[in-house]
Parts: structure tokens; C-alpha cells; sequence
């Protein structure tokens, strides 16, 4: 949970749904700082003092079911706003004596077509034309509204799409207005933050870099903090403020696996050594994690014995400095996120993080994760701050297991050489053809499968490998990126003559969800 941002914010209550990050994410955008919390950590929670607006968000539950996910009561006499999304919408209605039914027939599932019925502050300037395409994916629908409550707009399967009581602040719509396949969704957002809940913009991530320094300054204290350096931009960006923080008392660990892309090593240690005069000691472990990935192929496996691993290494080094207290690593908001469960079971998990589900449940350094209330873009805003170098602030995510993660099924030195040379060639050539800033993320993966091929006049049997580049606004939803047909031939021309091992090459255009960016 966090504590220690803005004291005004807005709080999302997470009931499960796939993008409830994306709430967050558009709220921030709007110059508000925002907070997720799911049904456990709600439980705990006591000082709404600062919170000017609560969101409910979706999920998968249903509230026509005995039992269901719901929020305490008193919530809701503290007469603070509530904007209830799809599921969140279901439960106030519910709640408040209304009647939600499932019918296999009226579901909604992608674009629908809404329509004004009244005017409402929640609709101000969000119907930009009669009727707007809203995002839907639901089977549950309000058939009577409780007390109180009027409708502002319906669909042709849904009567009640958004609905409010204004005396009690209590607000609804069936839709999702935080992805980008709902027009003007935005607006309706902002008219709840501004209108309804009435709070201000305080919130821009270029201006964190103090409040952050600070807080490092107070918890470390005089003790020595090791930081996981991996050359990407959260580590990197961690590395600069604590050092900003306790100069003197930071001894930064880059700690080569085997497992990270060519050369990456070599030119992240020249940037930190020579530019910012970092205290950086590069460990070469990469036998030890070869060792232990022998025969593994199970994805959530590889991710905690790289992170068990990981922390073991560090604990090693620690012992040959005094006073190492802390742990410092790059964990963003998306990976706490994505690696809790918001109902409390093991199946809302989506997977298990480097930097969060595989660490030790006991572990001998504390953990300082500055930036782990951030997504990834404002880690950018972050470093741009601290005068992070541009080729380290403008990289495309790279998760903590590295290549572990893009090879399905077992790991070896062979393998991971084979990725490392057809990745460098297609991250080139999307540099040199001015196309790497056009898109999110991108990369190469090997696929367990050899093929027949022809070489030469001469019968080969190789690796097929997987290209994936993706557009996104922050990781959370992604669409594959539509390459020009000429960009594909000489690519696949280019990895195949280039890279011994590799004799044919496919191009992944799922987008995410239902796929995850990553292969494991």
C-alpha cells in the first residue's frame, strides 16, 4: 500500500479486472495521484483523510451470486465520491436495493453505441456527437435501478449504462472510459476528478525527484545500500537518486547472469563509470544461473530461482562491505500490481515478478524500492530529471529475467548466444530505420521447436525465431506494430543469413490481453 505520495488522492478499489491499472494510469495523467488497493489491503485501510474520490473497479465476479466481492458499508456514509466501472457499477446497484441479472442474451462484449438520455456533471462534454462507441465486456446488467438513482444513458442491450445519485455522490457506468477504445472516455474521467470529487492537479512526476531523495535520506539513514544495477532505465533510475541521497554510502552490484542482451553490460558500465562516477562492481555469475536453469522449462520456476539466485548473490556480495543494510532494486507499480491477487487467490495472479514474486520469504537485507508507486513512463519523467543519459532513459522494457524469459523451455549458454545475436540485429535495424521510438517494446524469442530448412542446397534442422514489437500508451493493453512488408523481408532475410542456429522466423500480431507482452 502506499503511504507516503500526495496527501490528496483518489483511491481504486480493485475487484480483479484486467485493467485496473489503466485507471490508475489515467487518473495520474490528469495531474492526480491515484492508488489501487485491493479487498485485503482496503480491510486495513483507516485514514481517508485525504482521499477525494474512490473508483470501483471490474471484475470477474458477479453480484447475482450468494456471496460476492463487496466493499464495507460505512464507506459509503463517509459521503466521499464513487464512480462505480462495469462490475464496480453492478454492486452499487446492488447494494443500494437494485436488481442485476444475467442474461446470455443482452451481453456486451467490445464496441456499443450510447446514448444521452439526461444531462449529468459525470457527461459534461463527453457526448461529442448523439451517440458515442463506449468499450463493454460484460453478461450482468442492472434491470432496476435502487431509490435515488436516475439513468444518464443507455445502450440498446443495457438500459442503465450510466447512472448516479447525486445526493449520496454515487455514480456508475457499465462501460470501461479507461481504455482507448472508448471515445472521449478521458473527459468523463476528468468530470469525476474535477467536478465531482472537486480535487486539484498536484500531482507531475518530474517533481517527485525531491520528495524521493528525501525519503531515502530519512530511511537509510548512515547505512550502506547495495543497488541491483541491470542498465535499464528502473534500475538506472534508482541508482541516480539514491546516489543523490547517500553518495558516499551507495556501492551499486551489476550482476551478469548470461541472460541479458549483447553487449549491454559493456555499455551500461562505461555510462555509470564514466558520466556519473558510480561505485559499480560487475559480477560475473553466469555459469551459477546456468547451473541452476539446467533442465527447468516451467516459466514461474525460471523466475524464482532467477530471483532467489539473484538475492543470494547479492547477500554474498554484501558480506564483503560493512554496514550493508539494504537492498535497492527497480520495482515498478505494475509489477506489485500484477503480482498480487486483489481478491485474495492464487488464480488473480497474473505472474509472479523478478523484483517482487521472486524474492526469498527470508531474506537478510531490507528491500528500499523507490519507485515502486510509479509506472514506467513517469520513471522516465524521473530520470529525465536526474539527467539520466538518453540511451538508458529512452529503452524499451526489459524484464529482470532478461533472455530467461523469452526462451520457452529450457535455458542454455547455446541458446541464449543464438537470441543475443538475432535480438541485436532486429533492435539495430528498428534504430537505424528510425522505427524503435515508434513503438513500446520489441524483441526476439526462440521458440522449443527446430524445423526443416533448406541452406545451400542442404537440409537444415533449426530454431524458429519469434519477433514481437508492440505499441501501447503504458504496458497495460498493447497492439502488435504493423511493420511494412519490406521492413519483414529484410529482417527475416537478415537473422537468417546472420545467425547460425536460426533457419526461420515468425512475426507474433496477438495483442495484449489476451497475450502478455512477454512470452513467459
Amino acid at each position: 500500500m502506499l503511504s507516503k505520495g500526495p496527501k490528496e488522492k483518489i483511491i481504486i478499489i480493485d475487484f480483479g479486472s484486467q485493467v485496473t491499472k489503466l485507471i490508475a494510469r489515467r487518473i495520474r495523467d490528469l495531474g492526480v495521484f491515484s492508488e489501487i488497493l485491493t479487498l485485503n489491503q482496503l480491510k486495513k485501510f483507516k485514514d481517508y483523510k485525504g482521499v477525494r474520490g474512490i473508483v470501483l473497479s471490474g471484475g470477474p465476479s458477479t453480484v447475482t451470486s450468494k456471496k460476492f466481492p463487496s466493499i464495507p458499508k460505512e464507506i459509503f456514509s463517509k459521503k466521499i465520491p464513487i464512480l462505480g466501472i462495469c462490475y464496480g457499477l453492478q454492486l452499487i446497484a446492488k447494494l443500494f436495493g437494485g436488481s442485476v441479472k444475467t442474461s446470455k442474451k443482452k451481453r456486451e462484449f467490445g464496441r456499443a453505441s450510447l446514448y444521452k438520455k439526461k444531462n449529468s456533471l459525470l457527461t459534461k462534454n463527453f457526448f461529442i456527437k448523439k451517440n458515442i462507441k463506449v468499450w463493454m465486456s460484460h453478461q450482468d446488467a442492472v434491470i432496476k435501478l435502487p431509490k435515488k438513482f436516475k439513468a444518464i444513458a443507455s445502450t440498446s442491450q443495457s438500459k442503465f449504462t450510466i447512472i448516479e445519485n447525486t445526493s449520496d455522490k454515487l455514480f456508475g457506468v457499465q462501460f470501461h472510459p479507461e481504455v482507448t477504445h472508448t471515445d472521449n472516455g478521458k473527459e468523463l474521467l476528468k468530470n469525476f476528478l474535477f467536478l465531482i470529487c472537486k480535487i486539484k492537479k498536484r500531482w507531475r512526476a518530474f517533481n517527485e525527484k525531491n520528495r524521493l531523495i528525501k525519503e531515502i535520506k530519512k530511511n537509510v539513514k548512515g547505512d550502506k545500500v547495495i543497488c541491483a544495477l541491470s542498465g535499464g532505465v528502473d534500475s538506472s533510475v534508482v541508482a541516480l537518486l539514491i546516489n543523490k541521497a547517500i553518495r558516499k554510502n551507495l556501492i551499486c552490484i551489476m550482476v551478469d547472469t548470461g541472460l541479458m542482451r549483447k553487449n549491454e553490460f559493456k555499455n551500461s558500465y562505461k555510462i555509470f563509470k564514466n558520466k556519473y562516477n558510480l561505485n559499480v562492481k560487475i559480477v560475473n555469475s553466469a555459469n551459477i544461473f546456468f547451473k541452476k536453469l539446467k533442465n527447468i522449462t516451467d516459466p514461474e520456476k525460471k523466475r524464482k530461482i532467477i530471483g532467489n539466485l539473484f538475492i543470494k548473490i547479492f547477500e554474498k556480495e554484501s558480506k564483503k562491505y560493512r554496514g550493508i543494510k539494504y537492498l535497492a532494486q527497480g520495482t515498478l507499480y505494475p509489477d506489485v500490481i500484477e503480482s498480487r491477487s486483489a481478491t485474495g487467490s492464487q488464480t488473480s495472479k497474473i505472474k509472479s515478478h523478478h523484483n517482487v514474486g521472486g524474492l526469498p520469504k527470508k531474506m537478510k537485507l531490507k528491500l528500499i524500492e523507490p519507485l515502486k508507486e510509479f509506472f514506467k513512463d513517469e520513471v522516465r519523467i524521473i530520470g529525465d530529471s536526474l539527467g539520466l543519459d538518453k540511451s538508458i532513459r529512452n529503452k524499451h522494457p526489459f524484464p529482470g529475467p532478461g533472455l530467461g524469459i523469452r526462451i520457452i523451455g529450457e535455458i542454455t549458454p547455446q541458446k541464449i548466444k543464438i537470441l543475443q545475436e538475432a535480438d541485436n540485429i532486429f533492435i539495430n535495424e528498428l534504430i537505424k530505420k528510425k522505427l524503435y521510438h515508434k513503438i513500446w517494446q520489441a524483441y526476439a524469442g526462440l521458440l522449443p521447436i527446430k524445423t526443416v530448412g533448406v541452406m545451400g542446397d542442404s537440409r537444415t534442422y533449426e530454431y524458429t525465431c519469434l519477433l514481437r514489437a508492440v505499441v501501447s500508451e503504458d504496458g497495460m493493453t498493447a497492439d502488435y506494430y504493423n511493420f511494412p512488408s519490406v521492413f519483414m523481408d529484410e529482417i527475416s532475410n537478415k537473422i537468417v543469413n546472420g545467425v547460425p542456429g536460426i533457419n526461420r522466423v515468425v512475426y507474433d500480431i496477438t495483442s495484449k490481453p489476451p497475450s502478455t507482452i512477454e512470452l513467459e
